[in-house]
């Protein structure tokens, strides 16, 4: 009877050394005749629920999110084509003010030790902020003077180029400052400012009422400038400006010296289906009908590629070839409208590339070495014309 028993016992003891918890069906073995369950069941099923439970938990919040963003990618166009005020805000970004914390009645804090800030009137209610650089040959001579010196000095025999800034920042972004400093040392007065609705100017924004505010300080540079030439340079969204002024200066007989666009477009519409942010958009159906049309009727055109068939002036056009926001082909398209002009026939118009090798991409521009010889060859032809 003893020895029976021993293989019995042996049984039970390979039993009880089984790694239960290692799997849970090793748990739930039971011993024949045996009545009940062992209380490890009820573990077991409810550690499983519960990873279940997570996973679904998991897959449900991705789902939601997937959901939500493809609703949003829906609801957007609508958005857009319901409130046109959207898309222009999208074209002037006025209200992005980098860099925040600079004070634009200090420009020397930005290294313009030889700049003064001022304020001009277009409209009644309208006050647009000015810089005004005077040539580095002339950097002693204007420390700790006021605005009336600066006037008078734009008189003396120095050109003045009248800068036209892109959208979003102000007078004082540090791409913008950069290119200043440059032109300076060739030896301009440079006046910069801000449109109304952009830095510290006041008033609400419209191309329109950017083009009036250009033509405004071209006539007070005009009126204190004498005979020396005056330039006007426009780059990115301000060389929409820059055309609409000049072909207006030349409809009223009075040219400026030279026209400089930098990193231009064709036109409003065919830039912003070109620009980067309407790449996930591009081929939504409805494009033009959901984002270009309501440029259009909030009355923001821009065409460069019109503007430049009514323009008498010489004509310089500056673009990178890896320029991200404006398509070098879209400024190489703008060349090949205005070369043959008519009224451009008796100018100089001139295309310079710069190679993508070289980084400027929309807005380093003024950092090539090759600018000073650009300007001085073109600007010195235009001279002596």
């Amino acid at each position: 009877m003893r020895k029976r028993a021993e293989p019995a016992a042996r049984e039970h003891e390979g039993f009880g050394a089984a790694p239960l918890d290692r799997e849970c069906r090793l748990k739930n073995l039971r011993i024949p005749g045996s009545k009940g369950h062992y209380p490890q069941d009820s573990d077991c099923d409810g550690k499983g629920m519960k990873r279940l439970g997570r996973r679904y938990g998991l897959w449900s919040r991705l789902r939601m999110f997937i959901l939500a963003l493809v609703g949003l990618y829906i609801a957007i166009p609508f958005l857009v084509k319901i409130c046109p005020a959207i898309q222009t805000q999208l074209v002037f970004l006025n209200l992005v003010r980098f860099p925040y914390f600079i004070d634009l009645k200090k420009p020397q804090d930005q290294g313009l030790n030889h700049t003064c800030n001022l304020y001009l009137q277009p409209d009644e209610d309208v006050s647009i902020g000015v810089w005004h650089t005077v040539p580095a040959v002339l950097w002693k001579d204007a420390q700790g003077k006021d605005q009336a010196w600066y006037e008078e000095v734009m008189s003396t025999s120095y050109p003045v180029i009248l800068y036209l800034h892109g959208n979003a920042g102000t007078r004082g972004g540090d791409h913008r400052v950069q290119l200043y400093k440059v032109l300076s040392s060739l030896g301009y007065h440079v006046i910069s400012f801000d449109y109304r609705g952009w830095g510290d100017s006041v008033g609400s924004p419209s191309e329109t009422g950017m083009t009036y505010d250009a033509l405004h300080v071209f006539d007070w540079i005009k009126a204190r400038s004498g005979d020396n030439p005056v330039y006007i340079w426009g780059h990115s969204l301000g060389t929409g400006v820059a055309t609409n002024l000049v072909r207006r200066l030349c409809e009223r007989e009075t040219p400026p010296d030279s026209l400089i666009l930098e990193s231009p477009f064709t036109n409003i519409r065919e830039e912003a289906k070109s620009h980067p942010f309407s790449v996930i958009y591009r081929y939504f159906p409805g494009f033009d009908w959901f984002f270009l049309d309501p440029i259009t009727a909030s009355g923001i055109k821009f065409a460069n590629d019109d503007n430049v068939k009514y323009i008498s002036c010489p004509l310089l056009i500056l673009h990178a070839e890896d320029d991200p926001v404006i398509p070098f082909h879209l400024g190489r398209k703008l060349y090949n409208i205005a070369a043959p002009a008519r009224s451009l026939r008796d100018f100089k118009v001139q295309f310079v590339p710069f190679h993508k090798d070289l980084g400027y991409r929309h807005k380093y521009i003024y950092r090539s070495p090759e600018l000073k010889r650009i300007l001085r060859d073109f600007l010195g032809g235009t001279e002596q014309q």
